[in-house]
């Protein structure tokens, strides 16, 4: 059976990282393992119209390689996907990555991690590297009649790239991220768009300038790139956003709240007003960046329905209302955000399996690593930062902290290496009493940010108090057992 220092599992933004960032510290024998056929991860999956990141483009690279050449402050999902893929060439990952291998179960012996996959031999590894992502399980209703469609329907990730869409009547449930930008762009392409709105949600405008050949060529300064990004300026601007999912009554929340209002009043007619106005505060929920969403809904071929779906016939979606006939339908509906390495079955020490330590929800110690299954890391694990700050950023923080423990484990200093339970316990603790004082609880809303208990699953402070946590492991509140 062969033996790995390192195994990764995943390889899109995170798991690409991990293997560059301990390839640059001189380790050799580790694998990344791919389930799919290319890099890319969720910007390989999803290739919807209007797909459009919310992270300014040139802070959603990583530190190691800025891109100069975006074309667009906020780059399309093409693009980004573009931008993974000259990182794979580019760092050689291809000496170390397996395609179309999928992890089915994962053991601990004692001192190495057994890897099982669908389809070829185990392998086993001292370390293992979750890069595995979020939002990667889509999510689909179960709705009365669906079998019954006699058109096309999928899952927003699931995009069916050979529609003509000006022939087209879609309609797009869900009014999450994808679905507002599914429909700001269907708006101009299609026949005929329905929007599908079970709560509506506050949006913040978003203007999306181009950079001009001039600016591109300015951007492979690095110095001026840096000027452009304002590193400082943007970290200062992240602080004050998530002081604002803190307190909801802050400056900055009432300031962002004011500009969603704005937004909102863009749209002229009275009762589509109504309609979309939200019954929660802004930034309850993950809040939507989009400057052309009521522009585009406000179209003669856009129709928002509010009338909930009562079931699917063979030619559309009849709602409590009336019967709408479809050539497609997307559920624009989410991902389940609870599954993170699942499905994979994963054995800790002492016959603990995942699915007993995280029966009640996921958990684990900064969201990077859980006691009993030791020498587990997580990138983007449960509980982090995610829709608080952009994913790079947390995945470079969180392995500069993991490269410290395996340092440990690779240089003969520890045998194993997990998280205490009293430590996991006390942090999880102070993390849900501060969870529930955020917008995220208090702000009169279900999102996905709320866990099966009702508490977010969210990384609930400062940006800045990230940082700090992730410069060095407290080595006091790990089990360190020597070799």
């Amino acid at each position: 059976m062969k033996k790995f220092d390192v195994a990764i599992i995943g390889a899109g933004m995170a798991g690409m990282l991990a293997a560059i960032e301990l390839r640059k510290q001189g380790y050799k024998n580790l694998v990344l393992f791919e389930k799919a056929d290319n890099v890319g991860g969720t910007w390989r999956e999803n290739s919807y119209p209007g797909l459009t990141c919310d992270v300014p483009a040139h802070h959603y690279t990583y530190s190691f390689a800025r891109n100069p050449n975006w074309s667009q402050t906020y780059a399309s999902g093409p693009e980004i996907q573009k931008y993974f893929e000259s990182i794979y060439e580019s760092h050689n990952l291809k000496e170390c990555i397996q395609f179309n291998s999928e992890v089915s179960k994962l053991a601990f012996d004692g001192e190495y991690w057994t890897l099982e996959f669908l389809e070829q031999e185990a392998v086993e590894a001292k370390v293992v590297i979750a890069a595995t992502g979020v939002l990667h399980h889509p999510k689909i209703p179960t709705l009365t009649g669906q079998d019954a469609f006699q058109g096309r329907q999928f899952h927003s990730a699931r995009w069916d790239n050979d529609l003509v869409l000006e022939n087209l009547r879609v309609g797009v449930i869900g009014n999450g991220s994808s679905g507002i930008q599914i429909v700001s762009a269907l708006a101009k392409e299609a026949r005929e768009v329905f929007h599908f709105q079970r709560t509506a949600q506050w949006m913040m405008p978003l203007e999306n300038p181009s950079f001009s050949n001039e600016q591109k060529q300015a951007f492979a300064d690095p110095e001026l790139l840096a000027q452009a990004m304002d590193f400082e300026g943007y970290s200062a601007a992240v602080d004050r956003y998530s002081h604002a999912l803190i307190d909801m009554n802050s400056e900055a929340a009432n300031e962002m709240a004011m500009y969603c209002q704005m937004n909102l009043d863009r749209v002229m007619d009275p009762e589509l007003k109504k309609l979309l106005t939200p019954d929660h505060k802004p930034l309850c929920k993950r809040l939507i960046w989009s400057s052309d969403y009521y522009d585009a809904i406000q179209k003669p071929n856009a129709h928002l329905i509010t009338d909930s779906i009562s079931y699917i016939n063979q030619t559309g979606i009849v709602t409590d209302a009336e019967t709408i006939d479809l050539d497609v339908i997307v559920y624009a509906t989410g991902f389940d955000t609870s599954m993170f390495m699942r499905p994979i079955n994963i054995l800790g020490l002492n016959g603990i399996t995942l699915e007993d330590y995280w029966q009640d929800y996921p958990k684990a110690y900064y969201s990077i690593a859980m006691p009993n299954f030791p020498n587990l890391f997580m990138l983007n694990g449960p509980n982090g930062p995610v829709g608080n700050f952009s994913l790079i950023d947390i995945a470079e923080q969180q392995m500069q902290y993991i490269a410290q423990l395996i340092k440990l484990l690779l240089q003969g200093q520890a045998k194993y290496i997990h998280p205490k339970t009293d430590a996991t316990n006390k942090y999880e603790i102070a993390r849900e009493t501060a969870a529930k004082k955020t917008v995220w609880y208090l702000g009169g809303c279900n999102s996905w940010y709320l866990n099966s208990a009702g508490i977010p699953a969210s990384w609930p402070w400062t940006y800045s108090r990230f940082v700090e946590a992730m410069k060095k492991p407290a080595l006091e509140d790990f089990e360190v057992v020597s070799n």
